[in-house]
């Protein structure tokens, strides 16, 4: 019995035993083969002749399958593949030029006539198509009251300013009107035909010049200047780019003019009224400039031409002449103080204008000799005594000036708070 046991346990310890490896030259026992006695014949094998090695017969592609001789070779397949990229590529190119040039010029007509919004053409009115139109090309361009350059000065013009042609006329002066009703003569040498640079609907954008100038250069950046343009110029443009916009010039040209001091506005868009403060802060920056007689520029102002420019870039329209402002706004007439009799100054605002009579006046005279405005309490924004410059003067009450006002205008509503 113990025995058993014993050989029992020594059977358990052998399971765990690794296997030798056989080592050289020891006799290895052959693998067994298993023979196929009786070998297995298949049905689709029962067609084949014993007799010989192969599958079977030849067979006709043409007749069993429908191929070609060159589909049967496997040496075409890669001639298969190129023609196929050809084919895939060549839709390819026919998609892109479907898309991007034949849709464009084929959708707008079949969606003629509808409210799609995406193939509405834009309406173009245009404005100036008259031929008696010109386009002012200086930068200034004075409007004389006779063809002759020491005539009065009526007013002035500025660049890309439309003016209807009205007659030629001698020593290289032509008659024109502005836009406002005035008629005199200007030099037909600062006038072009051509009215593209000032059609509303052929351009992006409108903009108004608000600083006392700009230039127009050739390029965005690093460019030669083009023109200098002045305040309440109008320009139209059709490229907007960081701090920079590309505006149309007179005569088909372009140019690049900086962002900073200029008013942007639709097409046909006007600017809106603000405070008079603002008004005030574009007068001021005609101070100490030299006086011309009706100038409205930095390199030649007048205090009526100062007030034109600096009212419609603020969004009052206003007319450029002196008498046609003492017209405008409505009039304030302040009243006196009850012990002296005097105008109290407080009631005049800023941005109100006055209206003066000449300082050797005869007693009763009411022809309005020269206009200021007022900037601040007692301060006025006029013409220097010796006529050479626009500057700032102090008043108080009881002074000469107060005894010359004929009357006093206010432009600016007070309702505007800005």
């Amino acid at each position: 019995m113990k025995r058993r046991e014993k050989q029992d346990i020594n059977n358990i310890f052998k399971v765990f035993e690794r296997k030798k490896k056989p080592v050289v030259g020891d006799e290895i026992t052959p693998k067994t083969i298993r023979h196929v006695e009786r070998p297995i014949k298949l049905p689709f094998l029962a067609d084949l002749d014993e007799g010989k090695e192969q599958y079977g017969s030849a067979e006709d592609m043409q007749d069993k399958w429908g191929l070609s001789e060159k589909q049967a070779v496997l040496g075409g397949v890669p001639k298969n593949k190129i023609i196929g990229f050809l084919i895939a590529f060549s839709a390819l190119i026919l998609l892109i030029v479907g898309v991007f040039y034949i849709l464009p010029r084929v959708l707008p007509d079949l969606f003629k006539g509808t409210n799609i919004e995406l193939f509405v053409e834009p309406v173009i009115n245009l404005e100036y198509d008259d031929p008696d139109y010109r386009v002012v090309i200086d930068s200034t361009v004075a409007l004389m009251s006779l063809p002759e350059p020491d005539s009065t000065r009526i007013a002035e013009v500025l660049y890309n300013e439309p003016v209807k042609y009205l007659s030629d006329s001698t020593d290289g002066y032509c008659k024109i009107q502005t836009q406002d009703g005035l008629v005199g003569y200007v030099k037909s040498v600062s006038l072009i035909s051509e009215t593209d640079s000032i059609e509303p609907d052929t351009h992006k954008y409108k903009l108004i010049v608000s600083d006392p100038s700009k230039n127009i250069m050739t390029h965005a950046s690093n460019g030669t200047l083009i023109k200098k343009v002045m305040m309440n110029t109008v320009l139209y443009a059709d490229i907007k780019r960081e701090g920079v916009y590309q505006v149309a010039l007179p005569g088909g040209d372009n140019g690049w003019i900086g962002s900073s001091g200029v008013i942007e506005l639709s097409p046909r868009g006007m600017t809106e009224e603000v405070s008079s403060r603002y008004f005030v802060s574009s007068v001021l920056t005609f101070v100490n400039a030299k006086y011309i007689e009706n100038g409205m520029s930095i390199d030649g102002a007048s205090v009526n031409g100062a007030v034109f420019v600096s009212a419609e870039i603020n969004g009052i329209e206003i007319p450029r002449t002196m008498e046609g402002q003492s017209q405008a706004g409505v009039e304030v007439i302040p009243e006196p103080d009850a012990v002296t009799g005097d105008i109290m100054i407080d009631q005049i605002l800023p941005g109100d204008i006055l209206f003066l009579s000449s300082p050797k006046r005869a007693p009763g005279d009411t022809e309005i000799y020269e206009m200021a405005v007022c900037t601040d309490t007692g301060t006025l924004f006029m013409v220097s005594p010796a006529r050479t410059t626009v500057r700032l003067r102090n008043f108080e009450a009881g002074d000469d000036i107060c005894d010359r006002i004929i009357t006093i205008r206010r432009v600016f509503s007070a309702k505007v708070v800005n």
